[in-house]
């Protein structure tokens, strides 16, 4: 299971429901997938094919629904 948190400007936003406890998001889009970490700090964890400037992009998304990626993030996981 893969819930989507929010899509913006072609990137899907989701987590995996069985996978590390350690607060992160995943983006897809059409290039490609990347994760990111939002603890300690917003921070690329992993990128399979996206460009310098879509990395750049989804950061800005992240960052922008930082709240509501870490609100969706309790309601799923209950932490």
């Amino acid at each position: 299971m893969s819930p989507t948190i929010f899509s913006e400007n072609g990137f899907r936003f989701f987590f995996f429901s069985r996978e590390e406890s350690r607060l992160h998001v995943h983006v897809h889009c059409a290039d490609g997938e990347a994760k990111f970490w939002l603890e300690p700090l917003i921070e690329l964890a992993q990128n399979y094919g996206l460009n310098d400037r879509q990395i750049r992009a989804a950061e800005a998304l992240i960052r922008k629904h930082e709240d509501d990626i870490r609100a969706a993030w309790r309601k799923h996981f209950g932490r």
